[in-house]
């Protein structure tokens, strides 16, 4: 059986001021990640060394919906996340994604230790979301993650009126309408938002993603 193994982690977490409390906070997002998707986790996630925190999944459904969660909940303190996808080769412990080990570890380090790696040499133009099958290149993983990273690049142009309306719309639906109620604002400010953030062309790929994960998963669990 192939698993999806998820490896977070702060940036720049030294610098940040009052880190007892951000890691309070992580420990409480991880949790409500652990309620809400429970039926997706294999191996609970678990804050496990320092600023860094690893979970476990059966399936490729929510990968993408549980990430973007802890980012929106952790915001802003940036996190990046390194994904792998393959085998575990050691006994799994669902109370918590400690003592596991195989190829979708060694995948999912691998993504993480080359995210730190494109950070130092792009800065901000760095993706914070990489996938990947341990010692396997495949071409469809490659438009995954140039579509993750495409984004990180639109999120990163945000406003915070965009970004908070944005993701009301995302959290909560309906039309932009009842958005503005929601925000106290109008309809055209709404608009004005969702256009500007690019909502329409953020949510395409979300979902492009999404689809292409679930694919990915069904064909590598044929093999």
């Amino acid at each position: 059986m192939n698993y999806i193994a998820i490896i977070g982690d702060i940036k720049n977490s030294k610098k940040i001021d009052c880190r007892q409390d951000i890691q309070e906070k992580l420990n409480n997002v991880l949790k409500k990640v652990n309620e809400t998707y429970t039926s997706d986790i294999s191996a609970k996630f678990v804050i496990t060394l320092g600023d860094e925190f690893q979970g476990l999944l059966y399936n490729n459904k929510n990968i993408l919906d549980l990430i973007k969660y802890i980012q929106r909940e952790m915001y802003p303190v940036r996190l990046r996340f390194g994904i792998g996808l393959g085998k575990i080769s050691t006994s799994i412990l669902n109370d918590a994604a400690l003592g596991a080990d195989g190829p979708a570890y060694y995948a999912a380090r691998e993504m993480i230790e080359q995210l730190r790696e494109q950070e130092k040499k792009l800065k901000k133009q760095a993706a914070d979301i990489q996938i990947s099958l341990y010692n396997i290149e495949n071409f469809f993983i490659e438009e995954i993650n140039t579509l993750l990273l495409l984004l990180k690049i639109i999120e990163d142009r945000w406003t915070e009126k965009q970004r908070l309306t944005i993701w009301d719309m995302q959290q909560n639906g309906g039309s932009q309408e009842e958005c503005a109620k929601r925000m106290n604002t109008t309809q055209s400010t709404v608009a004005r938002r969702l256009a500007d953030g690019n909502y329409l062309t953020y949510e395409r790929a979300r979902k492009t993603i999404n689809e292409a994960l679930m694919r990915l998963g069904e064909s590598r669990n044929d093999n």
